[in-house]
């Protein structure tokens, strides 16, 4: 067995307010934007959610729509 593996079955079994938290964890870790307010925070994890949905509803963006989206969510 993976540890990939392991790893998803025991973000599996967190609580939702825990697997959030691990979520912001691991942005922050990859992305750097611990710079980013408590509220800032939100509405980027917002817009992150709302564009997930949009793609596995199968809509497309273009390059320029995805950076101005981009610009959009981080205040800049």
């Amino acid at each position: 067995m993976s540890t990939v593996f392991e790893i998803e079955q025991a973000i599996a079994s967190l609580s939702e307010e825990d697997r959030i938290a691990l979520e912001n964890r691991l942005i922050v870790k990859r992305f750097g934007i611990d710079a980013l307010s408590d509220e800032e925070h939100a509405e980027l994890m917002e817009s992150l959610d709302e564009a997930e949905r949009e793609v596995e509803e199968g809509q497309t963006f273009t390059g320029d729509e995805l950076r101005e989206a981009l610009r959009s969510w981080v205040g800049k």
